[in-house]
Parts: C-alpha cells; structure tokens; sequence
C-alpha cells in the first residue's frame, strides 16, 4: 500500500514539474544584462507624429520655430510671437513618406531611422549653425505612438508610448500578463517593415532566447500576440461539441415530446 501511494506521490511531483516548466519564464543572465544595456530607443519612421519644440532664453526668437507662420509675418505683427509661443507643446508634426519632417524656417529634414535624442541635436545644430538662435534647445516628443496586445492576455487592446525602450515584458506586463492558457513558447510580435510589409518575430519565453529578438524592444505600432496553448484549444473544442451535442439532445427531446403530445391527443379523440 505504502508503495503505491509513493507511486502516486511521485506521478504527481513529475505532472507539476511539468505543468510548471510551461508556465514559468526562464531567462539568461548574461544575454539580459547585455540586452538590457542594448540602444533599444525608437527609431522614427515616416507617418510617425512629432511634437517639436524649440526654445531659448528668448521665447520670441524661438516662437516662429514652434509655429507654421513665416518669420516676415511674425516680424510684422510682434504680439504673434508671443502668443505662438504659449502654444508650442501644442505643434505637431508628421513625418511624410520619404522619412521628412518640415520645420519653419529652416525647411526640410530626413529623420527616418534616427532617434529623438538624434533629431532634436541635428535640429539644434541647424538652428544656432544658420545664425537665428545662439541657445537654441530643441525637445521632441511622440505623439499618438501606440503598441498592441491581444490574445491570451488578461488585458489584450492599445497601449500608448511614453517612453523609449519599452520591452515585450512591459507591454505583457501592461496586459495582465499572460492567461494561463497562453502559449509561453511562442510568443509574436508582428512589426510593419515599409508600406506594404509586416515581419513576424517568435520570442520563446520558456528556453530564455527572447531577450536575442530583434523584437524585444518594440517600436510603434508592434503588435503583441500570445497564442492559445493546446490545452485552450482542446477545452474550446470541447465546449463547442458538448454545445453541439445538447442542442442535439435538447432538439430529439423536445421533437419526441411534441410527437408524445400529438399521440396522447388523438387517443383522446
């Protein structure tokens, strides 16, 4: 007797072994700590929105920066320079297709590719270099950046962008987490790669590679899927032929009982 309840015990130890290598997220040590170190920043792309603010000791110098008006009708109507210059953290700009952004007075500039710390160094440079600010102080900020999160999540839907180098960790984070149901293994994140392209990256969150992925830290508009395990799968199928197979039973039972019905009436008769 003492035997086979040790039998039982260890069948029991090995199932929740099991159960819980599926469940538990294994990582590298090494890999993380050079990961996290990584860039990982958010390269802009076009179509991206940018809130672009240039400021200076004096908010007049930098107000026609901050504004679609021209400088000769700024110099015209001083009063202007003032009030544009309240509303700067309101100009939002969109990167066009070829990866451009304009900014007044100085015209165009490729941004594609480089970061906000980047661009707003490069816009800094052009400013003081062309002689209309000395201290001139450029700050860039996302606008509408969005990532989502669906599948077997506790949370699945949009999740804004606040910040730079947003791991898929935080995103499921953001999420609830992963359903119990959600397939640790294999884990998408789906990423537009030009106009009409999308690249698929599989993170395995169970063997410790994910930390590798391009895709670890993710860029706007990524969206994250956690499939279903087979054990999901397995419990949704059974839902739907024990659904089937009731409304099979339920449809004879209330046939027979209506053929029940029509014979006890015409014995009567």
């Amino acid at each position: 007797m003492s035997k086979l309840l040790s039998m039982v015990m260890l069948a029991i130890l090995l199932v929740s072994c099991n159960a819980s290598k599926r469940i538990i997220y294994d990582f590298n040590k090494e890999e993380a700590v050079k990961t996290l170190l990584s860039d990982g920043q958010i390269r802009i792309k076009p179509h991206d929105r940018l809130t672009i603010v240039v400021s200076s000791q004096n908010p007049e110098l930098a107000a026609p920066f901050n504004t679609s008006t021209s400088l000769n009708s700024l110099a015209m109507n001083p009063l202007a320079a003032s009030s544009t210059a309240t509303t700067a953290a309101l100009q939002i700009r969109t990167v066009d297709e070829k990866g451009m952004v304009e900014i007044p007075i100085i015209g165009k500039i490729e941004c594609t590719g480089k970061t906000r710390s980047e661009l707003s160094k490069e816009i800094a440079k052009k400013i003081i270099d062309g002689g209309y600010i000395s201290d001139a102080i450029v700050n860039i900020q996302f606008a509408d950046m969005k990532f989502f999160v669906l599948g077997e999540v506790t949370r699945p839907g949009q999740y804004d962008i606040t910040r730079d180098k947003i791991t898929v960790l935080e995103a499921l984070a953001m999420a609830g987490d992963m359903t119990i149901f959600g397939n640790r293994a294999n884990v998408a994140v789906i990423r537009r790669n030009g106009e009409k392209e999308y690249e698929v990256f599989e993170l395995n969150f169970l063997e410790g590679n994910q930390m590798s992925s391009p895709a670890f830290y993710l860029q706007q508009g990524d969206v994250v899927y956690v499939q279903p395990n087979k054990y999901k799968a397995a419990t949704s199928e059974i839902n739907q032929n024990r659904t089937f197979w009731l409304s099979i039973v339920s449809t004879l039972i209330t046939a027979t009982s209506l053929v029940l019905t029509i014979v006890n009436f015409a014995q009567r008769h």
